[in-house]
């Protein structure tokens, strides 16, 4: 498959998912945490099904388990995870140690897809861009430690490099991906159920057919649920794991432009000189070689 269009789905996926901090800030105005998240998939579940309605062919058992790992880790528990972290410590914590996501990719890679492996631009790359991830998300001020809230968002972290990787193994069985993408929906939602009633879920129509509201959950649902776990699970398929997770380190800054737009907020020096180590990280961490060589590896 075409490269380009590997990097084009990854980040077409990113720059939809480095706004959805906008719309969630405003349906936290109306709904829980839990509700924004489940009704968001649901959508974006039925939307699949709409769009791609044939059956998967006869899957094996051993496929199933691959797609609940997926469901459990990239819908369910991440998105759990990160949003109770957020109930602990603060969104620039959360937002830090999310973006470590690529590193525990390059690290699980290394232990199942032996042919992908960490290279020093990699390295050297992910410390640069997260020093900027850091300067864009603390913005100058001091560094608060929350060990229940920075440890959820850490194992968040590492919940998506494991579902990262599943997508790559499932994109091996040769299934069409929105057939993929919706079976995994599917388990996602339904190992969610528990946590429904764990956190007092409510189904509260009159809120969410307010108009501002019933905008932000459509786009939540149908763009960066439906449409975007396509698109990256697209990337993954083309670029692996490795690659395609390297554009997390984009959200960041993303998410601060949309937010001085839309919000407006100020973008600080700190934030600034942040979004160009950022940008420079994500350069390095996806050039494959820090000097052009041969294939003895002499430079020329």
């Amino acid at each position: 498959m075409n490269k380009s269009r590997g990097h084009f789905y990854a980040i077409l996926t990113i720059c939809i998912w480095a706004t959805t901090f906008v719309s969630t800030k405003i349906l936290l105005a109306d709904f829980k945490p839990i509700e924004i998240l489940f009704i968001r998939f649901l959508i974006g579940f039925v939307a699949l099904i709409i769009i791609y309605p044939k059956r998967l062919p006869h899957t094996t058992k051993s496929q199933e388990y691959y797609f609940i790992a997926a469901g459990c880790t990239g819908i369910c528990l991440y998105y759990l995870l990160e949003n109770i972290a957020l109930t602990y410590t603060s969104a620039s914590n959360v937002g830090v140690l999310i973006s470590v996501a690529p590193f525990f990719t390059g690290l699980l890679s290394i232990v199942f897809f032996k042919e992908e492996k960490m290279s020093l631009n990699f390295i050297l790359g992910f410390i640069i861009a997260m020093a900027g991830i850091s300067l864009i998300s603390f913005n100058g001020n001091k560094v608060e430690v929350n060990l229940v809230g920075d440890l959820l968002a850490l194992i968040a972290a590492f919940l998506w490099a494991i579902y990262s990787l599943l997508i790559k193994k499932i994109s091996t069985f040769g299934y069409h991906t929105i057939g993929t993408t919706r079976r995994i929906f599917f388990y996602g939602l339904l190992i969610m159920i528990p946590a429904l009633f764990l956190f007092n879920f409510q189904f509260d129509l009159d809120a969410i057919i307010r108009p501002i509201n019933l905008f932000n959950i459509l786009y939540l649902g149908l763009g960066a649920s439906a449409l975007c776990f396509i698109t990256w699970n697209f990337s993954v398929k083309i670029l692996g794991p490795l690659k395609t997770s390297v554009y997390i380190y984009l959200v960041p800054i993303l998410t601060m432009i949309t937010s001085a737009i839309i919000l407006h907020e100020e973008i600080t020096i700190y934030s600034l000189f942040g979004m160009l180590l950022t940008l420079f990280g994500l350069l390095l961490s996806e050039k494959k070689h820090l000097f052009k060589g041969d294939s003895h590896g002499n430079r020329k």
